[in-house]
């Protein structure tokens, strides 16, 4: 959505972030880079711009709830298909589809579930632990109510930890390490309904496209909430000439 919003292509796109331009092809510099140019104009036709922006960049705040669940969906790639990890998640969401537990695509109240067990930690090696562990104490004390006053430290241990587990630096985890001056003070306390909204109605979305995720889909979806506004299109009267 923030890349309709500010013109960019979607999918795997050289510099998907609209804050720098980070190269997420540079899979080696991934871990070892912070530091990228900053993106200074939004012009078509160079660094992945397809169209004008509709917002000032400035404006566009990054939900919390979108970055816990890139989080989670990196911290399941990396875990091995045939473990026991991997059997327990299946186990434990019987009603998910095994491709679904692959992609690592889990709502909120799912994660919440996996974060209160506590059997969970135990299937988990000492790596994908410390992880996990990391994960926990970001999402409380960074992505909470109110940024903990060691909230950097905990996002270095995570990217970390990350590393070290091999889970892929994804566009969600690049902005939570690199940008995490753009967060805000109290994120939490911005309602997480329409963010919760957003997931379900695409879940709809994608059993129409069958899961393959294009611009088609999101097209649909945007005009379907132009559909259900308030403003009431009429169509616009013809004069007609009667012989």
């Amino acid at each position: 959505m923030v890349a309709f919003l500010m013109g960019l292509q979607v999918s795997f796109t050289k510099f998907p972030c609209y804050l720098c331009l980070w190269d997420s092809r540079d899979t080696k510099a991934h871990y070892h880079r912070r530091d990228w140019p900053q993106r200074t104009e939004f012009s078509v036709g160079t660094h992945n711009v397809k169209w004008e922006p509709l917002v000032d960049p400035r404006k566009v705040r990054m939900p919390p709830l979108h970055i816990e669940l890139g989080l989670m969906k990196q911290f399941v790639r990396a875990v091995d298909k045939e473990s026991t990890t991997f059997k327990y998640l299946q186990d434990f969401f019987p009603k998910l589809s095994e491709a679904k537990v692959k992609a690592g695509f889990f709502l909120r109240q799912q994660i919440k579930k996996i974060l209160e067990c506590n059997e969970f930690p135990k299937k988990l090696t000492s790596k994908k632990k410390a992880a996990c562990y990391s994960f926990i104490t970001v999402v409380c004390g960074t992505l909470g109510n109110h940024k903990v006053e060691n909230s950097v430290e905990l996002v270095e241990t995570l990217v970390k930890n990350y590393g070290q587990m091999g889970c892929r630096m994804s566009l969600k985890v690049h902005i939570l390490d690199a940008h995490l001056d753009k967060f805000k003070e109290n994120m939490r306390a911005y309602s997480k309904e329409q963010g919760e909204c957003f997931h379900q109605d695409r879940l709809d979305f994608e059993r129409c496209y069958q899961g393959q995720y294009n611009e088609n889909m999101m097209e649909d979806y945007i005009w379907g909430l132009i559909r259900e506004s308030d403003l009431q299109y009429n169509r616009k009267s013809r004069k007609t000439t009667h012989f």
